[in-house]
């Protein structure tokens, strides 16, 4: 069946302003474009827009898909403003637990509280004897309380493992807070989850994307519960049938081998992709690994998550599979060090790495990315949750080439935009928000680092073309073209219009993937 959508504002997003009367589809790709009389006697079925406004498809190029999921079945921190009120919340989500069983809470950040207080492990035995994992907003750092700690075998005796930091008080005792590689030792005592509660997460987060107005995400799932057959059995039981959205899996490194030769995929809708490897921590934890000491905090220079020899070693084995590498990368030294391994081993043709975060940075280091083949992965709402702080972390010194996103741009960089949820809101519309405002939601300042703004051409090109470039689909999506996949995103309004509020204002009409509505409001 041939579908005519027409009768609003079709951007193509090929060129800045172009836009087209009518598109035309069949068997879920873009057969024609053109005027609505053009192509009105070829379509079995049209579809008026009724004045509404349609881009091509949205995609979130950094995420975690399930974790998602979970935020919006777990106990959701990360909008709580003070000490106080977390504990209440805490107090309130652990009563009537089990002494043996888990609570998992999500994204507090101490950072909003305004006595910036990190709960200590006897504060929090005070809430709940039974074992306690909070995860921090960055996800690069846990506090647990000491029912966690006991079963997980940590002690005043136990080193820091590589990569990681068990926090310690005066006496050299576990405070219960875990950074980076730490966190596992907790994590790993965690009952496994089912496969049936990773499909029930990933269906959640899949209908609140969708709803979102996002058609596909490049999703980050198969380190964390367990063996990776789970979470990507549940990417097989979510996607692919009824519901259709667009799923490129990230492989981390501890099951890249494995997923390379045994794993198989629901594609286009599930989607093998590069190899996942994280270079360093998070500003926030103070983790990201940086050429100089912290600002505020001159005893540390971050994390370097694995050796100079091991990072490459890693890049290597991606490349003996062919493959490209995804790095997480925040801190300038932590930069530098993922380029040494991709110099060492180049990207295979065809294939694109991808710098994950990209956010403290040097001119020389960008100096250096330009000569190869990778794309930049920028999550622009974190301008908005890490200024103003982030400066007494990084120093005024640091910041010109720290969330720098309109310099990579003109410097020919390709950038993807992403949120990085659940570390971040999904919503599509706070991402493009952020980059052109480079402020919270109605504040009426200029913005930090204002010079620093996206066009909002630019902005949404993050989300379309530019996730699409990420993966190497460029000549297949991201714009509308003939022989494109037929992904749209469709607002109430024009998000070129307006003043800058009317981005988050606008409401999402409809989210088709594959020529199919799977969200349309009301229904």
């Amino acid at each position: 069946m041939k579908t005519l959508w027409h009768g609003g504002i079709i951007y193509t997003m090929a060129a800045e302003g172009e836009t087209v009367d009518a598109v035309l589809v069949a068997d879920g790709k873009i057969e024609a474009m053109g005027s609505l009389k053009e192509l009105k006697d070829e379509a079995d079925l049209q579809i008026d827009l009724t004045g509404k406004v349609l881009y091509p498809g949205f995609v979130d190029s950094h995420m975690h898909m399930i974790g998602h999921g979970e935020k919006l079945l777990r106990v959701d921190l990360s909008k709580i403003d003070s000490s106080e009120d977390m504990k209440q919340q805490l107090i309130e989500s652990t009563e009537g637990l089990a002494s043996d069983e888990w609570f998992i809470g999500e994204g507090w950040n101490e950072n909003n509280f305004p006595d910036r207080k990190i709960f200590h492990r006897v504060e929090l035995d005070e809430i709940s004897t039974s074992p306690m994992l909070l995860k921090r907003v960055c996800r690069h750092a846990i506090l647990a309380n000491s029912s966690a700690l006991v079963l997980a075998g940590i002690t005043k005796d136990t080193p820091d493992p590589e990569g990681g930091l068990i926090v310690r008080d005066a006496d050299g005792e576990p405070t219960g807070y875990l950074l980076d590689a730490a966190q596992d030792l907790v994590a790993d005592v965690v009952p496994e989850v089912s496969v049936e509660y990773l499909t029930k997460a990933l269906q959640t987060s899949v209908d609140d994307l969708l709803a979102l107005g996002l058609t596909g995400a490049h999703t980050e799932d198969m380190g964390y519960y367990g063996h990776y057959s789970k979470p990507l059995q549940a990417f097989k039981n979510v996607l692919g049938g009824k519901t259709k959205f667009r799923a490129h899996l990230l492989r981390a490194h501890s099951a890249f081998e494995e997923m390379m030769e045994n794993a198989s995929y629901v594609e286009p809708f599930v989607d093998p992709g590069p190899m996942k490897i994280f270079a360093d921590g998070s500003i926030g934890g103070r983790t990201a690994l940086l050429s100089k000491p912290y600002n505020d905090d001159p005893s540390t220079s971050g994390v370097a998550i694995h050796s100079d020899e091991e990072l490459k070693r890693l890049v290597s084995v991606a490349r003996k599979h062919g493959e490209a590498v995804a790095i997480h990368v925040i801190g300038d030294l932590g930069m530098e060090k993922a380029l040494d391994a991709i110099e060492a081993h180049p990207v295979p043709k065809g294939k694109r790495d991808r710098l994950i975060h990209s956010m403290v940075l040097r001119e020389d280091l960008v100096e250096r990315m330009e000569k190869i083949d990778a794309i930049l992965d920028l999550q622009p709402s974190f301008v908005t949750s890490d200024f103003p702080w982030v400066i007494e972390r990084l120093g005024e010194e640091r910041l010109e080439w720290s969330y720098a996103w309109k310099k990579l741009l003109d410097r020919g960089l390709i950038c993807a935009g992403g949120s990085d949820a659940p570390i971040e809101e999904v919503d599509p519309k706070q991402g493009i928000y952020a980059a052109v405002t480079r402020r919270r939601p109605y504040e009426t300042h200029d913005g930090f680092m204002p010079e620093e703004k996206l066009s909002r051409f630019e902005a949404v090109q993050l989300y379309t073309s530019g996730s699409a470039a990420a993966i190497c689909k460029e000549h297949s999506r991201g714009i509308l073209a003939v022989n494109y996949d037929a992904d749209f995103s469709i607002f109430d309004r024009d998000l070129f219009q307006g003043n800058e509020e009317q981005i988050l204002e606008a409401q999402v009409e409809m989210t088709v993937v594959d020529g199919e509505i799977m969200f349309e409001k009301g229904e």
